[in-house]
């Protein structure tokens, strides 16, 4: 299975210390080299995880043909995982942002996001509740809406 990520998903995750999550549901991650310099640009989350995390595999893009245009839209590390996801042909990506999320998805992508890997975590019993991450999670910077933050939890039946 091939999985390439953007850099929210993997500083939300070490924000909380659970980036094994990922490793735990897809075994190995891959990251464009522009993710990663997000990533180790701040000495905040995942600053030292990504280091330590040998599941994550860091791989610059080859071509690029589409990436002025992307980068008209997005951030250098979305257009580069949107990239690097198409080059690899990707079985998914995991992207949070919504304008990321749309244009990976109109690209024909399978897209996914943090609170989708944390309900697939607790499907498979690797976490038994996702409430007090997500409560974490948003107390170290991380946003959801009041709309989104309630209606996931009671599809996860924690609220």
């Amino acid at each position: 299975m091939i999985v390439v990520a953007n850099t929210t998903p993997i500083i939300s995750l070490a924000s909380v210390g659970r980036l094994d999550i990922l490793e735990k549901l897809f075994g190995k991650i891959i990251i464009a080299q522009a993710v990663y310099d997000e990533i180790k640009a701040k000495r905040l989350y995942g600053f030292h995880e990504i280091d330590c995390a040998t599941f994550i595999d860091v791989r610059p893009i080859q071509g690029e043909l589409y990436k002025d245009f992307l980068l008209k839209e997005l951030d250098l590390g979305e257009a580069e995982t949107i990239m690097l996801a198409k080059e690899l042909n990707a079985d998914f990506v995991i992207i949070d942002e919504n304008l990321g999320y749309k244009i990976a998805n109109n690209v024909g992508l399978t897209v996914i996001r943090t609170l989708s890997i944390l309900l697939n975590a607790k499907e498979k019993g690797h976490i038994s509740e996702i409430k007090p991450l997500l409560d974490e999670m948003i107390q170290k910077g991380r946003w959801y809406s009041k709309t989104v933050y309630q209606s996931f939890l009671t599809r996860a039946g924690e609220l």
